[in-house]
């Protein structure tokens, strides 16, 4: 098929401004939008969701130019035919021609799956983002795919709440860096380039707030914290050049976000200058009636597109009801033609005008590269956090032991994948038991015992959104009492046990909230009970959020958080565990001891008693705090070092501490600045992230680290958005983590 339409000539011979390339793209959207008609331009207003059985299926509404962009369903996924011959009915059969996107969410992967972006941050290297995402980019462009519903960049202080294991953390400063990141990689230089897609910021805005961790609740957040901790990285995915944002489902301050136009066009677009499109989440503009400010789809669809929603997801409350608001004047023709505009104008950005279509022979090399696998096992690497390792436990030996592999995760291929796995496939994933198999010599053994299911003992059955559910029809018990039994008796007669342990894959990501933290079905009874045999014991944890695992943390030698890795999780924690790669991860969401203490995020604020924290029935600290990350050596860091105790605003001080590597071993350290804003015209957090280094050291190697702090690390933000640098003290930490070392204080003079 033909890469490039044909361009009609007018009845002068001429190609018609909008045809025409070489024109700016201001002008091609008005000459396009002044040959519209009505029903063409509530055609652009709609997604609609691609079936993968018959072209017939859509094929009216394409030659009548009703649909503005496509979302596969499962049955559509990888189709580039089906995506060509439906692009042909709406370039060569509808009047104007005008090309449909096609989206999809490609969280943290196409075919070529990586670790889960929670675990991904805790990398601490924002290219990661942006390499990872080149690879979605160009795998997801083979099949037809032009616009990723990604990167999810909602700030989450809340681990029950599922969608945590898709953003970034509870820290807006890093969150910041890895949307900027993750827009580069996907969008490139150039989004009309065919190896990258157009980015699609989400959730706009607070949805990360959930009351109670649950999925789609409402959220109530001053304009404060929304201006310093929700709304940073949108905006620093907005100035770096994303092209579109998604209206998230939540309720915020009593309006909901896909009807709220204080965020869509007061912040987004007249603050911000963004001008590109807005699409709704799934459904989220018809429910705006569940949620109680329309009283059917007709006022639903007024809201939403006054408030700033452009393109509406799947429902047809736009396409159905805006004709006739506009007849009775009850929405205007000015702000129909500017939601056209703006999505008009990526179209044209995209260059799916000159090349609507896509090489169907592309995705045959796309998938799975090399160097793209390279990169997966990298990554995952990087990913994973060592939270624990008593007496140096890790790094094993490769020969001459015997090792008991034993838990429900020990060889499972689609649970590494995780959450939103795109279009990956358990055919591609290297399984735990596979990665240890290969790093062991000849003289060791390797014993592997699942000893219990991951859930409640039923057989569980993975959908293909990734969600899973029990089979009914299974008998209680898949694994039952005798291979519980058998993999006790491997942890008695082995030298050292590795235990792989977590949580579903299914009760993280979307409409996935829990109740409890800890490990699901029998997997602590089966833990306690190889903790019983008295050999070291080894714990490779596996979930999408922070999980309370205390006693984890308390009986085991060691503790490796994996995340959901993807498909070279097996190969690079068998790296880790036998010494080839050295961990260096960090977390980036703190680690509840229990889920009573939630939230428990570092960066909160100090109250007029802070010695009045504890519980009744537990410590107010959490289990593992934001930042935390050890290395198989040891880190020393000096006292803070202060170029002067007192600078004039606009002037900068230097912040220095020397790091010492006091261990035997290379080690990989991810050098951290915080500060605090010691009295302030509004209340500052305890602590907040302002830079970060990552370094490496040889055994007794030293190296002195130095960050400048000026306006941008001291600055806040006010509820209207003026950015505020307000004279007074500032205390200052390098350290390990947020909850770590001693500070030095300089003030900051008018």
């Amino acid at each position: 098929m033909s890469e490039k339409h044909c361009l009609d000539l007018n009845k002068n011979g001429k190609m018609d401004v909008y045809e025409d390339p070489s024109q700016p793209v201001d002008a091609r959207v008005e000459d396009l939008l002044g040959q519209m008609t009505l029903e063409e331009k509530l055609g652009q207003l709609s997604q609609v969701v691609m079936e993968g059985n018959s072209d017939e299926v859509h094929a009216d509404i394409l030659r009548q130019g009703r649909v503005g962009s496509f979302l596969p369903a499962w049955s559509a996924i990888g189709k580039a035919d089906l995506r060509n011959r439906l692009q042909k009915l709406a370039v060569e059969e509808s009047r104007l021609g005008i090309p449909f996107l096609m989206g999809f969410d490609a969280i943290h992967g196409f075919r070529t799956i990586f670790p889960i972006p929670l675990g991904m941050a805790a990398a601490w290297e924002p290219e990661l983002f942006t390499k990872s995402h080149e690879v979605s980019a160009f795998e997801a462009t083979a099949t037809g795919i032009d616009w990723s519903f990604a990167p999810m960049v909602d700030l989450a202080r809340d681990p029950r709440w599922g969608r945590i294991s898709e953003g970034f953390g509870e820290d807006p400063y890093l969150g910041g860096l890895y949307a900027a990141a993750s827009v580069k990689g996907f969008q490139g230089e150039d989004p009309s380039d065919r190896r990258h897609v157009v980015s699609c910021l989400k959730h706009y805005v607070g949805y990360g707030a959930a009351e109670g961790g649950r999925d789609y609740n409402t959220t109530d957040v001053s304009e404060y914290q929304l201006r310093n901790n929700y709304l940073p990285q949108f905006h620093a995915g907005v100035k770096a050049g994303a092209m579109t944002l998604m209206s998230a489902f939540n309720c915020l301050n009593g309006i909901p976000t896909s009807g709220n136009r204080h965020t869509l066009t007061e912040i987004l677009r007249d603050e911000w200058g963004f001008n590109g499109f807005v699409v709704s989440d799934w459904a989220s503009v018809l429910e705006l009636v569940e949620q109680g400010i329309a009283d059917g789809p007709a006022q639903a669809a007024k809201i939403a597109l006054e408030a700033g929603v452009d393109m509406e997801m799947v429902t047809s409350s736009y396409i159905d009801t805006l004709g006739e608001q506009l007849a009775s004047g009850e929405v205007s023709q000015e702000t129909i033609d500017n939601a056209v505009r703006n999505i008009l104008r990526i179209k044209f950005a995209r260059g799916i005008f000159e090349n609507p279509y896509v090489d169907e022979t592309w995705q045959e090399d796309a998938f799975l590269k090399t160097e793209a696998v390279m990169l997966a096992r990298e990554v995952a690497a990087k990913s994973c956090v060592l939270l624990k390792n008593d007496s140096d436990q890790l790094p094993l030996t490769k020969d001459g032991s015997k090792i008991a592999l034993i838990g429900p995760l020990v060889s499972d291929k689609d649970e590494l994948l995780g959450s939103w796995a795109g279009f990956g496939k358990g055919r591609d994933v290297v399984t735990l038991e596979e990665g240890i198999r290969a790093k062991l010599g000849p003289n060791a053994t390797l014993t592997v015992c699942r000893g219990c299911d991951l859930t409640t003992g039923r057989r569980t059955i993975t959908k293909t959104d990734g969600s899973i559910v029990e089979d009914p029809d299974a008998p209680v018990d898949q694994v039952g009492d005798q291979e519980f039994a058998a993999a006790i008796e491997a942890a008695q007669n082995a030298d050292v046990v590795v235990m792989a342990l977590g949580e579903p894959r299914g009760w993280s990501g979307e409409n996935a909230t829990r109740t409890e933290l800890g490990l699901t079905g029998r997997q602590e009874e089966l833990f306690n009970a190889a903790a019983a045999a008295g050999k070291p014991i080894i714990v490779v944890l596996f979930g999408g959020r922070p999980m309370s695992v205390v006693s984890i943390q308390e009986k085991a030698q060691a503790v490796l958080m994996a995340w959901q890795p993807g498909v070279q999780g097996g190969n690079a924690i068998a790296d880790l565990l036998f010494g080839d790669q050295t961990p260096s991860g960090k977390i980036t969401a703190t680690f509840p001891r229990t889920v009573g203490q939630v939230p428990v995020h570092y960066n909160h604020f100090n109250t007029g008693r802070p010695q009045y924290q504890e519980y009744r029935d537990s410590t107010h600290l959490p289990l593992y705090p934001f930042g935390h990350g050890l290395s198989y050596t040891s880190f020393e860091y000096s006292e803070v070092e202060l170029s002067s105790t007192s600078i004039s605003v606009g002037e900068k001080v230097v912040a220095s501490a020397t790091v010492n590597n006091v261990g035997k071993r290379a080690g990989i350290e991810v050098v951290q600045l915080y500060i605090r804003d010691i009295a302030a015209s509004r209340v500052r957090p305890i602590r907040e992230l302002k830079g970060f280094v990552k370094i490496e050291l040889k055994p007794g190697e030293s190296r002195k680290v130095s960050f400048d702090i000026g306006n941008e690390q001291l600055s806040f933000i006010d509820e209207i958005g003026n950015v505020l640098v307000e004279p007074g003290k500032f205390a200052v930490w390098i350290s390990k983590d947020s909850a770590s070392g001693e500070s030095a204080q300089f003030e900051l003079k008018p």
